[in-house]
């Protein structure tokens, strides 16, 4: 039998429907706080609850424009921005994990500075930026897990990658880029510790023999100016604190 032969008996309804969702877990760093864009909904099953910006994958769309797509129709943010960074971070199939029917969702989480104000819309009823601390308790679906599983990602690709440098302005000083870290990591840090294992790694940023308009707070010398290198990835890498302590 050939495929043509194959296909014209072919009889989908013979197997139990399936559906594909995307979500997505936007991060970005608001007066201080690492923010997380959630959406409250506005139709069941669970109306009324906060839940990651995310919705069914079109018949014939693929994943990164449906993902683009439910992003700008229900929060009005566009991954146009020319900063943002968006990943795919995993599936998640668990069978109850919608009460419609069998639906696995291929998550995203996304990663920008200064990000607008969301405009909710298509089947949000609310949208915001939400800090982490703040977010609910529990959130529609397995959203929960999600997010938790984009935090955790965000957190080792701060190790390993530059990701950083996307928090921050294209110019940038060593405390800015320590105070992303800082926010994500939930950790503080030792500035003179920082700013040396930053400078020590190839590629990660590289001068741009410029300093700030103005010194410090306090009356302290100009800050000098940077920007993101050519590193793809961080080798020695930058390790939180407390994975530190492990790993010795």
């Amino acid at each position: 039998m050939n495929d043509a032969d194959f296909l014209a008996n072919y009889d989908p309804r013979a197997y139990p429907p399936v559906a594909v969702t995307v979500d997505i877990v936007a991060f970005t760093i608001r007066q201080g706080a690492l923010n997380v864009l959630l959406v409250r909904r506005a139709c069941p099953p669970s109306e009324g609850m906060w839940a990651l910006p995310g919705g069914f994958v079109g018949q014939w769309e693929d994943l990164p424009t449906a993902a683009a797509r439910e992003l700008a129709e229900e929060t009005g943010v566009a991954t146009a921005h020319r900063r943002l960074h968006l990943e795919q971070l995993g599936t998640y199939g668990a069978p109850d994990r919608d009460p419609r029917m069998r639906v696995f969702s291929v998550a995203y989480v996304a990663f920008a500075p200064d990000l607008p104000d969301p405009v909710s819309g298509s089947d949000a009823r609310e949208a915001a930026w939400v800090p982490m601390d703040e977010r609910p308790a529990q959130l529609a679906f397995d959203h929960s897990t999600i997010v938790a599983d984009g935090l955790e990602r965000a957190r080792s690709k701060l190790e390993y990658t530059p990701l950083a440098t996307k928090f921050v302005g294209e110019e940038f000083t060593i405390a800015e880029l320590r105070a992303v870290y800082e926010t994500v990591w939930g950790e503080p840090l030792h500035a003179g510790n920082f700013h040396r294992k930053v400078l020590s790694v190839p590629g990660f940023v590289e001068s741009t023999n410029t300093t700030t308009e103005r010194g410090g707070a306090r009356g302290g010398p100009r800050a000098k100016l940077y920007r993101a290198g050519d590193a793809r990835l961080l080798h020695p890498a930058l390790l939180m604190p407390s994975r530190e302590e492990t790993v010795r």
